[in-house]
This record gives C-alpha cells, structure tokens and sequence, in this order.
C-alpha cells in the first residue's frame, strides 16, 4: 500500500468543518453538512473506483479556510501522482483544491505525526468590509487598540492549561497545549493574528480572537489574561470569534 500525502486550499463557507458529521445537529444549520473530509473521500471513490479512508491533521471548524490543511491515505493504486493531482482537481468542488501531493513513508500520520499548526485571524477594523474580503474576515467598526492587544498577546505564549478558551466538547481532552507564537500584524484596517501551537482545543483560536478583541476595544486589560488563564473557566474569557476570520495557514512535522 501506498501512504499519500496531500496539501489541500479550501474555502471553508459552504463546508461544516473538515471531519465528517453523523448527525445534522452537529452542524451549524445555516451551512450544508458535507464536509471537506466527506467530499474528499467521494471524488477518490470517483477516481480510484474504491472507498478511501482520509485521514486530516485534525479539524477546523463550520466555516473556517484553509490554506494548507494536510491529510494522507492509504491506496494501491499505481497511478502518477501528478495524474491523480489532476483528477481530483477535475471532480472537487470550485472551493477545494490539492495544492501538493507526494508518496511518504508509512510511518507518516496526518494527524499524530503533527508538531504544530500555525492558525491566522483576520479582523477587518473599519465601518464596513470590503465585498472581495467579507467572507473571510471578521468586521469590527469600533476602533482596536492594537498596542493593548500585543501586550495581552504575551500572556498566552508557552504552556498553559487552555480550559478557559475551550468551547464546550463531546470528549473529555487534555487541557495544556503549548503556544509557540502569537503575533499580531496591523496595515491599514487589517488586523491579523497569527497563533502557532502544539495543539488546539475545541475553537480554542477563536475564543483567544475574540478575547484579544475585547482587550482592543478596552473591555479586558492585557493582564486579566493571566487571571483568566488562571480560573480555568470559560466564562471569564471573550467571545468566540466568527469562524469566517481564521484560516489554518500550516502544518508542521517532526522531522
């Protein structure tokens, strides 16, 4: 068998998230329920004539883009990866694309061999969006104190335990996850938080996104994060942010 390994760019609007749903209830019931992973797996069966099984390096939520989501399966199929590159961009929706494809070793797991995944949010700061970023923005009119908000960033960097920005989970996880990087990027109205860790709780980007905001509009002061940290209790932080604002940008393995 071979263990494929793909890049792929999606559009995440019409998609409720990356993993596969059982129930209707697990979507946002403005979205369709077809799922990336699902319609991935349906052009394979299209193209290889056979059902694969894909494996994604975890998943993003209803809604949210990716630039570079990594996944990889198992096939025998002795077809040229180019050719089979070319196939899957002809059946795959408008809004899916494989970006990069390469046969790995069977030691390679999408998921389990992951050392980090680098998230971006975007925050449009101004009266309206622009038609050509709407969709994958977050519009906030009142003005941010980006000055305020870096300070808060330093709060979250190294291992904490993340309770506090977890949504709630059908599975009891481990908490502590470590943040490598969190940098935000201010030019003109675009305000972009770039979040790179370990590991990422249930909408655990979006709830810091959206608790970086309330610290740039003045509701929070860059040292309640480590309060919050502290208390371990969802509550205490801000709201989850829009899921049409964050993009995963990148995976990175262990070498």
């Amino acid at each position: 068998m071979r263990n494929i390994k793909i890049v792929l760019e999606y559009e995440g609007t019409n998609y409720c998230g990356w993993q596969t749903q059982n129930r209707r209830s697990s979507c946002d019931v403005r979205r369709s329920t077809r799922s990336v992973q699902e319609t991935l797996e349906k052009a394979l069966l299209q193209i290889l004539q056979k059902k694969t099984k894909v494996i994604g390096s975890g998943r993003t939520d209803s809604g949210v883009h990716a630039e570079a989501q990594v996944a990889s399966f198992l096939t025998d199929t002795q077809m040229d990866l180019k050719q089979l590159s070319r196939a899957l961009n002809g059946v795959l929706p408008k809004d899916i694309k494989i970006a990069r494809i390469q046969e790995v070793s069977n030691k390679f797991h999408a998921r389990f061999s992951a050392k980090s995944k680098l998230y971006r949010y975007t925050v449009v700061n101004n009266q309206y969006a622009s038609p050509f970023i709407r969709q994958y923005a977050h519009l906030v009119k009142q003005p941010l104190d980006v000055k305020r908000m870096r300070q808060a960033a330093k709060y979250f960097l190294g291992r904490h335990d993340f309770r506090s920005f977890q949504a709630a989970d059908k599975k009891q996880r481990h908490s502590v996850r470590k943040i490598l990087l969190l940098d935000i990027k201010k030019r003109a109205d675009l305000i972009q938080l770039y979040i790179e860790a370990d590991g990422f709780l249930y909408k655990m980007a979006r709830n810091i996104a959206g608790t970086l905001i309330e610290v740039g509009r003045g509701r929070l002061l860059p040292p309640d994060i480590a309060k919050i940290l502290k208390t371990k209790d969802r509550k205490y932080a801000g709201p989850c942010a829009p899921a049409r604002g964050l993009c995963l940008m990148r995976v990175k393995y262990k070498s």
